[in-house]
Parts: structure tokens; sequence; C-alpha cells
């Protein structure tokens, strides 16, 4: 069977996407399916997956281990996720102290930053009572937490080293007795390979996601400034800004924090370069009235790689 100008035709022939032909860099790596590659692939990019980041444990677990048999025995009656990948490394400790994750919070209400969060913790079998609707964020979670009653429960945050005291602080001010423990710490990931060094200087990247300020400051420090024909897409604010404070441009910013969200925004953007090079234009960025779609504030970076086993909550 053919189609129409004679090329072998079959039922899974699809139309380009708007991202056809562009090679995308994904600053991450997953061990399953990752859905951000996924995403890309479906609008017809080709994903270049370079680890910027990769999460590992805390030096010392102690603290994390005590809070997990803490749980055990009811001292917490709730746990706030704030990012995808805290959930391997609690699931890795609670193994190590002879549990599952979903058994130690079975009878504990369980918060989610957002959607991939949400998902990592139902994918390890945990119940989520509470996911803040539209934007994922600590600030669109405090604005979804319910009231203290008069003996309110003590809440348990495991975060990264890198989080900030955004949910910590507004939980404290509204009355809940709060405990923070480092759960993960990102670090960089591995030396990118030449060829890939070399395809990037050569401008043969034409886009990079960023997934939080950790990939936007690794990016520099293992690539370097992109060159002058690579869009620089940003997962949410906060990555934007980062990036912007390290010197990189940003052409686009993600309306929803999640893998199609932040390829729809790299698709506008370069939609946006072609319209603008065809007429001769400068090039729009997120800040120009062409190209600007407002955003929401960062998730932590979702699903980094499990190094040792251990964002972009990053998408």
């Amino acid at each position: 069977m053919t189609g129409a100008d004679g090329t072998p035709a079959t039922a899974h022939a699809r139309p380009a996407g708007p991202l056809s032909g562009r090679t995308v860099l994904v600053p991450r790596a997953t061990e399953g399916p990752d859905p951000l590659v996924i995403a890309l692939h479906a609008a017809g990019a080709r994903p270049l997956v370079v680890p910027l980041i990769q999460t590992v444990p805390p030096y010392d677990p102690t603290e994390l281990d005590d809070a997990l048999l803490a749980l055990e025995v009811g001292y917490y009656g709730w746990v706030a996720v704030t990012s995808a990948a805290a959930v391997p490394v609690l699931e890795d400790r609670a193994e190590e102290t002879g549990h599952t994750l979903a058994a130690l919070l079975d009878g504990v209400r369980v918060a989610a930053v957002g959607g991939s969060t949400a998902r990592a913790l139902r994918e390890a079998g945990v119940r989520v009572d509470l996911v803040p609707t539209g934007r994922s964020s600590a600030v669109a979670l405090l604005a979804a937490w319910p009231a203290p009653g008069e003996d309110p429960a003590r809440v348990l945050l495991p975060l990264g080293d890198l989080a900030a005291p955004t949910m910590a602080e507004g939980l404290t001010a509204r009355g809940w007795p709060v405990d923070v423990v480092v759960t993960y710490r990102t670090v960089p990931g591995p030396a990118p390979e030449p060829e890939v060094r070399d395809a990037y200087a050569a401008g043969q990247v034409d886009a990079v996601l960023l997934t939080s300020g950790s990939t936007a400051r690794n990016l520099l420090a293992m690539l370097g400034a992109p060159p002058a024909g690579t869009l620089v897409c940003c997962i949410g604010d906060s990555t934007a800004a980062e990036a912007r404070r390290a010197g990189l441009p940003v052409h686009a910013v993600a309306d929803d924090q999640t893998p199609g969200g932040l390829v729809a925004a790299l698709a506008r953007a370069a939609a946006a370069r072609d319209d603008a090079q065809d007429a001769g234009a400068p090039t729009p960025t997120d800040e120009s009235p062409a190209a600007a779609h407002p955003a929401a504030p960062d998730d932590t970076p979702a699903a980094a790689p499990r190094a040792a086993h251990p964002d972009g909550e990053h998408a």
C-alpha cells in the first residue's frame, strides 16, 4: 500500500509535529519511560538526553530513617512531598527499615505539590489525599492546605537540599507543627560526551529544556552558553529567573508545569522564531508581546535520575 505520492504508507503514519526535525536537549535521565521524552517524540522532535543533574541520597540517612520510624509509630499526621525526586529515596529508605513506603504512609494524610509528584507516589502504592489544582508550586499547595484544628497533627516535609523554605515557613505561620528532613541532594550529572559538546557548540541542538535552577546553572558549567540559534525553554518562573540570573536567554516559559506544557511552550517559541525569521524580524523572547505566556512557579525537578539509588517535579 502506498500513499498519494507513491511512498509506502502504514497504519502508524502520523503527520509531522510542531517540533518536527528539531533536536531538543532533555536535562535529566530516568530509569523508565520519561513523559518528557515521550511528549517530544509526539511533537516530532529528536530528544537528546543529557543529564545535567542527578539526585543522590543524603550523606547521612540517619535523620531520614528516624523520620520514617516516627511515621511508623504515628508521630506524623501529614506528609507533604514537593518533588517526585523524593519518592524513590523514600522508597529505598523504607525498604532499608523493613517496610514499604505505602505501608508507612497508611493512615497518614499525604499531599503532593503537583501531578508529577502525585503520579510518582501513586506508582509507589501511596494514596494521595491533597493535590492543588492548577499550578504546581508550594504556594498553590499552601493555598489548598486545610486550616489547623485545635490540636493540629505534625507535618513531615521530606525536601531536597536545595529546596526553598516556602512550604515549611508557610505551614508554620498558619499554626502547623513542621519537621523538615533532607531526603535527597541534587548534584551535577556526569560530564557530557565529546560528541554532545561538539554538536551543542556547533548549534546542532535546536532547543534546551530547563527544569530547575540547577539545570540552568549546570548547562553553563557543563556545556557553556547556548549558541544564538538555540532556544531555551523553562518549566516555570523560578527556573526562568535562575536562568536569567545566570546570564541565559529565556525564549519561553511553560504555562502548565507538565511534560506536555513544557513541550507546548517550546512549540510556541519555535513557531514564533520561524515566523520572525520568515518576516526578517528579531526573534521574540518570552518577555516580548509576541511570545509572552504567564507561567507557574516551579515545582522542584521531577524524576531526576537515581544515582546510587535515589528536579523539574520538574515536568
